[in-house]
């Protein structure tokens, strides 16, 4: 099932998509309460007619709770084409494989959806694009099993993890780098767990129509079941949370010359079995 957000009139509201493409509304809930609603046991809500007109869709969760969980170095290739450029001195790509899940997060106010501009920031002259594929959590726990990890996952849907290379240089630290206001497109929906197997999803970026990165999970070196075990190790996991699982090869840093993102570019990221995630680019 895909599941989708949009806006009517002041209201937040969760639908989702039918047979013909069509945006079938759930009766008196958003993302994050239908989310909660079936961690706790519920039913799927009642759905209403079809919508009459087009609508905008939003990020499925527009506004997440909180910091949206990221992890960084955590395909082999992007290691490897990382490895190629010197980066941090390695000489190959183990050199830069970590020994446990890299877990960085980015702000919930950097959260966009499909179709809303990437901005970059006056600060900021090295913007890259990054693919990934997100976890999105049903049911909340600590100290989650590998084992018992995919129980807990509500579904999967898109991010671009947006980040000045400059920025996140400079501090270190990666948060000002990594979450930059509208540096987290998110979308177009939301496919529910028994509807894709996030262990072999294929994942593909385009700048201005040109392929720039094309990978498939089963190159992470964490998979999905050990990052959702390392997280919840050290914190309580709510429904809701998103965890964005990291990105493959071909991103602009990995290029001699870097071609970062400038206004007027339009970056397009799908994902096999979710769709479509499209943005142009500002500042």
């Amino acid at each position: 099932m895909k599941l989708v957000s949009f806006r009517e009139g002041a209201r937040l509201r969760a639908g989702r998509i039918g047979a013909a493409g069509e945006i079938l509304p759930f009766a008196g809930c958003d993302m994050q309460q239908l989310i909660e609603a079936r961690a706790g046991g519920a039913d799927w809500p009642a759905t209403e007619p079809p919508l009459a007109a087009a609508v905008q869709l939003l990020a499925p969760l527009p506004r997440p709770r909180r910091n949206v969980f990221c992890v960084g170095l955590n395909y082999r290739s992007h290691a490897a084409e990382l490895a190629a450029r010197g980066f941090n001195g390695a000489r190959s790509a183990d050199d830069l494989i970590p020994p446990a899940p890299v877990v960085f997060s980015k702000v919930p106010e950097s959260v966009v959806g499909p179709g809303a501009a990437i901005e970059i920031p006056l600060v900021s002259s090295a913007v890259d694009y990054e693919a990934e594929l997100a976890v999105v959590i049903g049911r909340g726990g600590r100290n989650i099993a590998a084992a018992d990890a995919l129980a807990h996952v509500f579904g999967y849907t898109i991010v671009n993890d947006v980040t000045a290379r400059d920025l996140q240089k400079r501090h270190q630290q990666w948060l000002l780098g990594k979450g930059c206001d509208t540096f987290c497109p998110m979308g177009p929906c939301i496919v529910t767990a028994d509807a894709l197997d996030g262990a072999n999803a294929r994942i593909r970026l385009w700048v201005n129509g040109e392929l720039r990165q094309d990978g498939n999970s089963n190159d992470l070196v964490f998979g999905i079941p050990a990052i959702i075990e390392s997280i919840s190790a050290a914190l309580t996991l709510q429904p809701g949370d998103v965890i964005a699982t990291g990105t493959p090869a071909g991103v602009a840093m990995g290029f001699s010359p870097p071609p970062w993102l400038k206004a007027g570019d339009v970056v397009k990221v799908e994902i096999d079995g979710i769709g479509v995630l499209e943005n142009p680019v500002t500042r």
